[in-house]
């Protein structure tokens, strides 16, 4: 279920509507959280992250010169500050921490699917999230990784390849100790 937003929003917060803008964070606010949960350790992080990439986009809407593209802008910016923010606190994500996901594929009821997104690297991680969860074209996770589409579709691909090797059964007769 991709979120949707006015498309008159858009241009509405980048002429200064303050209104636009807050409809515009509201609708994202649920992608925000995946994402940066996706990078950083704790629920306090990700809160910071998004409220630093929220003032970062507000101050600098004058920048964004495609209002149609203001879900990749502000994915963009939160996605530099989860680095910055994890650079900072030299914490990495633990497999562990990652629980608290919504989605509107039940993503969350899925204890084993976590678990192996989880396992991937971050790189390949953040991808799934983007692709799946987040609904996002691979131009759109180019814009927001600031990476070639290539690169996107490469890591997808090996993302896919790792979840399928978790999922084969000899691989699952390993993690429950039935072999």
């Amino acid at each position: 279920m991709r979120e949707s937003s006015n498309p008159c929003d858009e241009e509405l917060a980048c002429g200064g509507d303050v209104e636009a803008f807050a409809r515009l964070v509201k609708t994202h606010k649920q992608s925000m959280y995946r994402v940066a949960r996706s990078i950083l350790r704790s629920e306090n992080e990700c809160l910071d992250a998004a409220q630093e990439a929220i003032w970062k986009a507000y101050h600098s809407l004058s920048s964004l010169r495609e209002p149609r593209l203001f879900k990749s802008w502000l994915m963009r910016i939160l996605v530099n500050e989860c680095h910055r923010l994890a650079r900072k606190t030299s914490k990495l994500v633990l497999l562990d921490d990652w629980q608290e996901q919504v989605s509107p594929y039940r993503f969350e009821e899925n204890v084993e699917l976590q678990e192996a997104v989880q396992c991937l690297e971050e790189e390949l991680r953040l991808c799934i999230v983007l692709y799946y969860l987040e609904d996002m074209a691979i131009k759109e996770m180019a814009i927001v990784l600031g990476l070639p589409e290539g690169t996107i579709k490469s890591r997808l691909s090996r993302a896919r390849k790792k979840l399928a090797a978790y999922f084969a059964p000899e691989s699952a007769e390993r993690r429950t100790g039935h072999e």
